[in-house]
């Protein structure tokens, strides 16, 4: 994509084309695998609403089959998100809209207006977007009507919202166990809510970064942090991107785009509605169960990572607490997902009776290590 088109992306883009035609427009085109450069990929590729807008996948699969290293997050209530991808790298929805289209490893066209150019003699476009903006296809208006259709993307109405609401039957035990030890114990409220101090019944996120001891020790982080101090030193947006989804330096995450060392390996808190349904889990897909996600943050993992966040530490969570702290998050399904939800609970409960491959007992029952301290750079 040229820069320039980037540059008028920087700002939020007010409202004002929140209308029937322009979401009908930009669901056409979340569906359309023209944009991409051999016409094999969607946005919906990634992002299938069968699986509440996620692929199921450790990492997305693009043009020409090839694998990038972030997992698709989900889009649903993408709007309330103060920033967009894994690592924040940009602050709106158009934005978030543009960059998959021209990265190599997901549509690989070679710019919007290669994209654009491809749906432009169809003359159902054509009307549509006549429709929806009163003028022809056009790069700017085909990102704002992608952007449109997703802040339509809202889910909400769960079991645990009729709870909170009032229904005191609407969740089980197990679930009500969880939600408390959400808050206290579990620790799960330090970054899954907007404040530490009052519980949060929204989408479930700080809208901050944190490094969580995830992936980091398969890499030589310091030195790919030189790398990526060099080679993205102009802090151009595509260059960022390409480096997120195509390279080792994926792993650096919101060092990417601050180069603060605090910020190596933090990765953006995401939204736990529907949870059950968008694994595997964290940036790199690398766990597969909702048990396995407790166990990573029951033993306080990442002991190694000089850059843990601080509120990492052993949990000390027996199995029944984890097995409530997994029913409260099963309880974020919204109706649309409930069957498939179900589904899923069933058959990563099951699994989770015979692979448990996080676990470890002794480590979330012990003391905090003791953390090293970063290297020199």
């Amino acid at each position: 994509m040229r820069r320039d088109t980037h540059r008028r992306y920087r700002k939020r883009v007010p409202w004002r084309r929140l209308t029937p035609a322009t979401v009908a427009l930009g669901e056409k085109l979340f569906f359309e695998s023209r944009l991409s450069g051999d016409g094999t990929v969607a946005c919906a590729t990634c992002h299938d609403p069968a699986r509440a807008f996620t692929d199921g996948r450790p990492a997305s699969v693009g043009i020409h089959g090839r694998v990038g290293q972030r997992n698709a997050p989900t889009i649903l209530n993408a709007l309330y998100n103060k920033t967009q991808f894994w690592d924040g790298r940009v602050n709106t929805l158009e934005q978030q809209a543009a960059l998959p289209i021209t990265n190599p490893f997901e549509m690989g066209s070679v710019s919007i207006g290669d994209a654009v150019s491809r749906i432009a003699g169809d003359t159902d476009y054509q009307t549509q977007f006549m429709q929806a903006f009163g003028r022809g296809v056009n790069e700017q208006d085909m990102l704002r009507a992608i952007a449109t259709y997703e802040r339509t993307l809202v889910s909400f109405d769960s079991p645990f919202d009729h709870f909170i609401a009032g229904d005191t039957n609407a969740i089980g035990d197990s679930a009500k166990r969880g939600w408390e030890l959400f808050n206290t114990k579990a620790r799960c409220h330090l970054c899954h809510a907007l404040t530490d101090n009052q519980r949060d019944v929204t989408v479930f996120t700080d809208n901050d970064f944190h490094n969580i001891g995830i992936g980091i020790l398969r890499h030589h982080v310091a030195p790919l942090a030189q790398q990526a101090e060099r080679d993205l030193a102009l802090g151009q947006l595509q260059e960022v991107d390409a480096a997120a989804i195509t390279s080792e330096m994926s792993v650096l995450g919101r060092f990417l785009i601050t180069k603060k060392q605090s910020d190596i390996a933090s990765f953006k808190t995401p939204d736990l509605r529907n949870i059950l349904l968008t694994g595997p889990y964290f940036h790199d897909g690398s766990m597969q169960t909702l048990w396995d996600v407790m166990d990573h943050y029951n033993k306080g993992d990442g002991v190694s990572d000089p850059w843990l966040d601080e509120d990492m530490q052993p949990l000390a969570l027996t199995e029944s607490e984890i097995d409530d702290v997994v029913a409260f998050l099963a309880s974020l399904t919204s109706p649309q997902y409930r069957k498939v939800g179900d589904q899923e609970y069933a058959r990563q409960l099951a699994l989770s009776k015979v692979d448990r491959p996080q676990r470890d007992t002794a480590r979330a029952f012990g003391p905090k290590p003791l953390q090293p301290k970063p290297p020199p750079f």
